[in-house]
């Protein structure tokens, strides 16, 4: 795979600057810097890249119209590892985004071979933990959203086999319903335009699904059908394969234009306003009119025995669904940063930037900065040993679980 990352994987691990350097992901940091009331996730830099992030800050701080869209593979019970996507989901619907979010259960059939049965039961679980979240907005099943499989339908029509081998690499052995997922992840991020007309949308999503968002940047610029030119003297707008129609539409649309078979040259124009115009123009005539969606990406929180968090190694991770038991044993049983002694730690200080406890604290369960800026300086200075923070993370834990729980079975309702 040219991109080195595999997003149906639970197991790789990503050089988050080798990626960011080769495919053009850029720091976060400066474009968030105008919003006004920062959540955690970049004041701690756990979100730490961007794709043209600015349109959606731009939309957040004027109050204007964007979605937020995500989606989730129904393959096992929902865990810590999604919490993260979840909040940002919530926090953008927050901010005054639309939020969509599908559950990918014809990609879990597909590449994960789950029953049907067993990808509405998990989705359900999904779709809970949301909504005790906080979540407002669209959900939907893709194998029930007929208006998603024509969308996916009509973007397959741009996507050929070459670009799925570059992408993701798909040799012979690559079943058909494995493309066709893809086909249906793409319809997925660009199915909020679909309804609501045309809006910057952002997909918060980990950095090993950025094949995904490449992708469909890649084929809303090739469902549009319209470019649109700065030529100095002119802004010129050239044809993709526009009906006529369209191009008679577009020639209507600015007096004083001059036409020709394959273009509209619109003289003493500002670029920006004709762009508008001409997307305007396209959704009207049958076109999508695409704008091409933005993304974020976050880190990944480490797993509870350190290395990658994942599903197959129960101990990384606690499912949200169990046994306090369990979930002490598994927070106490944690790797930390500490020393190899007690007198080291005193005397040495801990290391919590490689500590899976703090980082789940940094994570999730300590929202207040300061708090977990007095853990950090108590962990450096030596007088916090590894002991004492697992008790009080896991005290967190705990009444965040029995909290979650309880909102989860308020909101049981809504899932439909």
């Amino acid at each position: 795979m040219e991109s080195g990352i595999n997003p149906w994987s639970g197991s790789q691990s990503v050089d988050i600057d080798r990626l960011f350097a080769e495919f053009g992901i850029a720091p976060v940091e400066d474009e968030v810097a105008t919003l006004k009331n920062q959540p955690s996730f970049f004041r701690r830099k756990i979100v730490l890249g961007h794709r043209d992030y600015g349109p959606i800050v731009d939309a957040i701080n004027s109050g204007s119209r964007f979605n937020v869209m995500t989606g989730f593979m129904p393959s096992g019970h929902p865990h810590l590892g999604h919490l993260m996507v979840m909040r940002e989901v919530v926090w953008h619907v927050e901010q005054g985004g639309s939020g969509y979010v599908a559950i990918a259960d014809r990609e879990a059939h597909a590449v994960r071979g789950l029953s049907w049965d067993d990808c509405k039961r998990y989705g359900r679980e999904y779709l809970e933990c949301l909504y005790a979240l906080g979540f407002e907005g669209t959900t939907y099943y893709q194998s029930e959203n007929e208006q998603l499989k024509d969308l996916a339908f009509e973007a397959a029509i741009k996507i050929n086999f070459s670009d799925l081998q570059a992408i993701y690499g798909f040799s012979q052995e690559t079943a058909l319903a494995h493309a066709d997922s893809v086909a249906t992840q793409v319809a997925d991020i660009l199915y909020p335009q679909l309804m609501e007309g045309p809006a910057p949308t952002v997909v918060p999503v980990g950095i090993d699904q950025d094949p995904h968002i490449r992708l469909t940047r890649d084929i809303a610029h090739k469902m549009r059908w319209f470019t649109v030119l700065d030529q100095d003297a002119v802004i010129s707008v050239r044809s993709k394969n526009a009906p006529v129609h369209a191009m008679d539409a577009i020639a209507a649309a600015f007096p004083g234009s001059k036409r020709y078979e394959g273009h509209v040259d619109v003289p003493g124009a500002d670029c920006l306003s004709v762009s508008e115009k001409v997307r305007a123009v396209e959704v009207a005539e049958g076109g999508y009119g695409f704008i091409t969606p933005s993304s974020t990406y976050h880190s990944f929180m480490q797993g509870l025995q350190g290395g990658k968090m994942s599903s197959s190694v129960p101990d990384s991770l606690f499912w949200f669904d169990e046994s306090g038991a369990d979930v002490k044993r598994k927070v106490m049983g944690a790797l930390t940063g500490g020393r190899m002694t007690k007198e080291e730690q005193i005397r040495l200080g801990g290391e919590p930037d490689g500590c899976p406890v703090y980082l789940l604290n940094l994570f999730h369960m300590v929202p207040d900065d300061e708090e977990l800026l007095e853990i950090r300086t108590q962990c450096l200075s030596g007088s916090l040993l590894c002991g004492a923070c697992k008790k009080a993370t896991f005290e967190r834990v705990k009444a965040f679980l029995s909290d979650f729980r309880e909102k989860r079975d308020a909101v049981s309702h809504m899932v439909v």
